[in-house]
């Protein structure tokens, strides 16, 4: 069996519990088991299951985020209260990380609710699918976001590069081109900005991004490690060692089969331990 060489860190990773999937529209099943052909169990994976299924691949821990998918009340939208995922981080303390979804279009409220959950909740880092709104990530309504980010000395993730069809109803412009996050980390130097899902297609961009600002991330989740385009494998294994972080985004990937490819990948023993926990402990602040 193949497990990873250290403890890693998973910084992208979703909740599916039965109570997680209730707040889902029906899309999820289509969307998970046949566009993205995940193996996990539609009608639900415990906490337990997960904690199992992430020890056997060598996991020690987890970022779950409370998504907002859209604006509520549009087809194909939801936001998951942050209550689930706070709930989640009490019951395996040190397991759990908690990551508050934002959604653009709630204005202050949503700003006042992402103090809050960082404040009294634990949670310690926000995370945002632009494309859901439609919005770019430089668009002014995400930019009082970003400001409390900086206040509160937490990191954003962002998915950028293409975004699928996930609702059928509701088809998804990909709005996260990595270019974008150039204005915005010269806006907020302070604000460790993460862009999730590798970038692809546009990964050189993301590079350029992560290499051009000291503030700019990349997560390698969604995207099967064996399918990597070879510039980010030799980025993450290289100059980039201090700047990419190991994620699934579960379940479009399995914890077991990721880490297996990322093994067959042949990092380098020191960045390949900085790409799967040093980094994620030094950019989210987390003590070992």
């Amino acid at each position: 069996m193949t497990t990873s060489p250290t403890p890693a860190i998973d910084i992208v990773s979703g909740i599916w519990t039965e109570e997680a999937l209730t707040f889902r529209p029906g899309w999820q099943a289509q969307f998970f088991a046949g566009k993205m052909k995940s193996k996990t169990n539609m009608q639900g994976v415990s906490l337990d299951q997960q904690l199992a299924q992430m020890a056997e691949a060598g996991i020690e821990r987890a970022f779950l985020f409370a998504p907002k998918v859209g604006r509520q009340g549009l087809p194909g939208s939801f936001h998951l209260p942050y209550e689930v995922i706070a709930r989640a981080v009490e019951k395996y303390p040190g397991r759990f990380y908690a990551m508050a979804g934002i959604d653009p279009y709630e204005g202050m409220n949503g700003v006042r609710a992402l103090e809050d959950a960082v404040k009294n909740m634990g949670f310690i880092g926000a995370h945002v699918y632009p494309h859901w709104f439609d919005l770019p990530p430089d668009h002014a309504k995400y930019y009082p976001f970003y400001s409390k980010c900086c206040e509160l000395g937490v990191p954003i993730q962002m998915q950028v590069g293409q975004s699928m069809v996930y609702s059928k109803e509701a088809p998804m412009r990909s709005v996260g081109r990595p270019i974008l996050l150039d204005g915005i980390a010269c806006d907020f130097p302070e604000l460790k900005l993460i862009g999730i899902h590798v970038g692809i297609p546009w990964t050189d961009e993301m590079i350029a991004m992560a290499w051009k600002h000291e503030n700019v991330f990349i997560g390698s989740d969604a995207h099967s490690p064996k399918y990597w385009p070879p510039a980010f494998v030799n980025y993450i294994n290289s100059f980039g060692q201090d700047k990419v972080m190991f994620g699934t985004d579960f379940p479009v990937l399995g914890f077991k089969r990721t880490m297996e490819e990322i093994i067959g990948l042949n990092l380098r023993p020191e960045p390949l331990r900085k790409f799967l926990r040093d980094n994620a402990l030094r950019v989210y602040g987390i003590k070992c």
